[in-house]
């Protein structure tokens, strides 16, 4: 699991990095370009709308995974608005405290105990 983790690490590093880039040039505003590339019907658009979808199944699985629990609806909000700069985080924390496993870490609290 920690060539893994790494591996996320790296990626939330550089996401990090370039948000940080983004904000310093054009400030925090990013809803306008956001909703009108996608009010546009453009290219830009379409891959708006489509990561909007993600982030909406990122925050499904993020709920459903804590059962649906008030701290399960509270990183399902914070997995929506974070994208991967929580997810990356979130998945290595899981992959940390369930020792690499696979079904622990994507099924949480539906795991089935035979």
């Amino acid at each position: 699991m920690k060539p893994f983790s790494f591996f996320l690490m790296a990626l939330w590093g550089a996401l990090a990095f370039y948000t940080a880039k983004v904000i310093s040039t054009h400030g925090l505003n990013l809803f306008p370009y956001f909703f009108g590339d996608m009010a546009s019907w453009n290219w830009p658009g379409q891959f708006n709308l489509d990561f909007i979808m993600m982030l909406f199944l990122s925050a499904s699985w993020t709920a459903w995974r804590n059962g649906f629990s008030i701290r399960g609806w509270g990183l399902a909000l914070v997995a929506f608005f974070g994208g991967a700069g929580f997810l990356l985080p979130y998945l290595t924390y899981l992959g940390w405290k369930n020792n690499g496993d696979t079904t622990a870490i994507l099924l949480g609290s539906n795991v089935k105990v035979n």
